[in-house]
């Protein structure tokens, strides 16, 4: 058994991670919680919840920390972490700067210590269905993929009225979505940055549009809280054809109405979600079918982790591809950053 612990007791550990570690009850313990006051979220009695950090630290059974807290205290709690000698998932982004990403995987390394990026959105339904129709080979090369993270949530960015770089929609969501790319494509050979305040100077970062280049292939990833209708999550040109795939992964969907995973038909896509591949076949004949879509499941994220720690498998997510993305959302928030110290 993996023995773990949170720390912190917000959205992030009740919706992300607790319905996926508690899922694994044959391979994870979940013998800790810690947040500076009493819990607000369900309780479980399998779980202790304590407000004294030290009661994490000092228990020798506790193997790995998992930060939840709000990014701007990721690296200084990963950090703290690391130093009492424990491992560490860490929820994205994972820190501020690559800098801050390195210093900590050199410490954990240092260490002898495991540390990690909880990059739960490789496993998303449709980035897994994208995968699988690309390597079908039925859009023969592929030229363009659009991604699309849209939300109508305009009182967000109206009621902000001050600019950080850990609450900036780029920090925030682009780190699932660049670390899909990251993921599957590998590093680009160029990227161009569109990271905008829709609202003006002085507000927060409420739009992005990332174009990334792999040689003639361009995969450009775009979101914005002003979206009153979504636009498709995936769409992706080849060659030979396209696929359209309108709906997002229905994990969160569910996690929100509090269908848990234990449920069977938790996060899957009913046909009315799957999508649709276009394309002309081996004799040019136009082809037209609905894909049955992936499930997807965040649980392979701890799946991968206990493998790590128990069995000595290989990272799920490597260092690398965590200090490329840092790079990389560091680059797109630099323009802004640079016009807000003007003022």
């Amino acid at each position: 058994m993996l023995t773990i612990a949170y720390l912190g007791n917000g959205k992030s550990t009740n919706r992300y991670h607790l319905p996926f570690s508690r899922k694994l009850s044959d391979k994870i313990r979940i013998k800790k919680i810690y947040s500076p006051s009493e819990p607000a979220w369900e309780t479980f009695d399998d779980i202790e919840h304590t407000t004294k950090l030290a009661d994490l630290w000092n228990d020798p059974e506790i193997q790995l920390v998992v930060i939840t807290t709000p990014s701007q205290f990721h690296y200084e709690y990963a950090k703290l972490a690391l130093r009492h000698g424990k491992n560490v998932l860490v929820e994205k982004p994972f820190a501020e700067t690559s800098k801050e990403a390195k210093e900590l995987f050199s410490l954990a390394k240092e260490q002898g210590l495991f540390i990690q990026c909880y990059q739960n959105r490789r496993f998303d339904s449709d980035f897994l269905t994208v995968q699988k129709v690309i390597e079908s080979g039925k859009l023969g090369d592929i030229l363009e993929i659009e991604m699309h993270y849209d939300y109508f949530r305009p009182e967000i960015p109206e009621s902000t009225t001050t600019f950080s770089i850990a609450n900036s929609y780029l920090y925030g969501h682009a780190c699932h979505t660049v670390d899909q790319v990251l993921s599957y494509f590998g590093e680009p050979d160029d990227i161009h940055y569109d990271v905008r305040q829709l609202l003006g100077k002085g507000r927060m970062n409420d739009y992005f549009d990332l174009d990334f280049f792999y040689g003639t292939m361009k995969i450009s990833i775009k979101s914005s809280y002003f979206r009153i209708k979504e636009r498709p999550s995936f769409v992706v040109y080849g060659k030979k054809g396209m696929f359209v795939k309108q709906t997002k992964d229905r994990q969160e969907e569910h996690l929100k109405m509090f269908y848990m995973p234990d449920n069977a038909d938790f996060g899957i896509d009913l046909p009315e979600h799957f999508g649709v591949l276009t394309y002309m076949d081996d004799k040019n004949i136009y082809r037209e079918e609905k894909v049955t879509s992936e499930i997807g499941d965040y649980s392979r994220v701890y799946d991968g982790i206990y493998e790590t720690l128990i069995n000595g498998a290989e990272k799920l997510i490597k260092d690398e591809e965590t200090i490329l993305q840092m790079q990389i959302l560091e680059n797109g928030i630099r323009s802004i950053q640079e016009n807000e110290e003007k003022e």
